[in-house]
């Protein structure tokens, strides 16, 4: 397992990450302590959460549950030096967590202080916002994206209040580093631009939705990440399991995410099944499982990419960390070229 630098700072994290979103509903604390120990005796060791994690679905009453569970792996074993822990405050709109409110420098103050309680740490890795004030065009919400409605000048304001809460809790010590997650070119672009005036935090990170299905990140931002020395965390990077086959057919088997979802929050479309089957057809013809195909190929891309998988059971986990074994010929990656043309933006 390799190592790979986060943007410009001194974080070094595997080449996989590991998500957590699943621990709390569809995976027992046991279950989540079990898939820490398996990911770092392979050499992963860089975790992904979020304060409103568990998903599936996101509760009232389970809201904070994953960082818990973290916490309790990190009191039980005394390993926290071993692990890189990310996590998330909540975006505005999500009705769980404070009523929807949107994420202010207050905001953020009294978020951190909740997950370092919860993850039973002095410092956090990597803070990220989930998603911006704003709105975005992520979450399948490209169709109908109108940028004419937000307002630039509260943006900017926005910016400076987090951005000044940031720099005291950086002082503080209670976070090492800052990242995005759901954000625009444009959006990282003012982040960056205030980051330099004010003296910091810079993002070092953005974690967005990215896959062989999914692929939004490669033009604009990926433009801005390149120039500007920051890492791409792909989550979904099988596609929420669509890329692994399980669903082909339209089927649902049982305790699937589509079991609980059935659009997977709006991917399942009737264009996605034919661009699947090409991606499922390149794997069987060169002999390689689809899900340590599609993970490897973002390990490929041009702009350094972490992917972010999730696992709710040990063989995924193994399946997954498999796949930094794998080399995808210039053949692979020819044919997942043209399979991208044919078949573009599925969802």
């Amino acid at each position: 397992m390799q190592l790979k630098r986060l943007g410009r700072s001194d974080l070094m994290v595997s080449e996989l990450c590991l998500g957590s979103m699943t621990w709390g509903t569809q995976n027992t604390e046991a279950e989540g302590h079990a898939q820490i120990d398996l990911a770092l005796e392979h050499g992963v060791n860089f975790i992904d959460t979020a304060e409103m994690y568990p998903v599936n679905p996101v509760s009232a009453s389970t809201v904070g549950r994953t960082e818990e569970i973290i916490g309790t792996w990190v009191a039980r074993t005394g390993r926290r030096g071993d692990v890189v822990i990310a996590t998330k405050v909540t975006g505005a709109g999500q009705g769980v967590v404070r009523n929807g409110a949107p994420v202010t420098g207050a905001v953020i103050r009294a978020a951190v202080e909740g997950s370092l309680r919860r993850l039973q740490c002095e410092s956090i890795d990597l803070y990220q916002l989930h998603w911006p004030n704003r709105g975005s065009y992520h979450f399948r919400q490209h169709w109908d994206f109108d940028p004419t409605k937000q307002n630039a000048a509260a943006m900017q304001d926005h910016v400076s209040d987090v951005m000044d809460a940031l720099q005291d809790i950086v002082k503080q010590g209670k976070i090492r580093n800052f990242g995005l997650s759901n954000e625009s070119a444009w959006g990282m672009a003012q982040w960056l631009r205030v980051a330099d005036l004010k003296g910091g935090p810079r993002a070092i990170s953005v974690q967005n939705e990215y896959s062989l299905l999914c692929r939004g990140f490669d033009t604009d931002l990926a433009e801005v990440c390149a120039n500007e020395q920051v890492t791409l965390l792909a989550f979904s990077p099988l596609a929420t399991g669509l890329l692994s086959g399980k669903y082909s057919g339209d089927v649902i088997p049982e305790q699937s995410r589509r079991s609980m979802n059935p659009t997977l929050s709006g991917r399942v479309t009737p264009r996605v099944w034919g661009a699947v089957s090409a991606y499922l057809g390149i794997a069987a013809r060169h002999g390689l499982d689809p899900c340590q195909m599609a993970l490897a190929w973002c390990r490929t891309r041009p702009v350094p990419t972490i992917p972010i998988f999730g696992a709710t059971s040990p063989d995924q986990v193994r399946l997954a960390l498999g796949s930094v074994a794998i080399s995808l010929s210039d053949t692979v990656m020819a044919e997942i070229a043209a399979a991208y043309q044919a078949h573009p933006l599925p969802y």
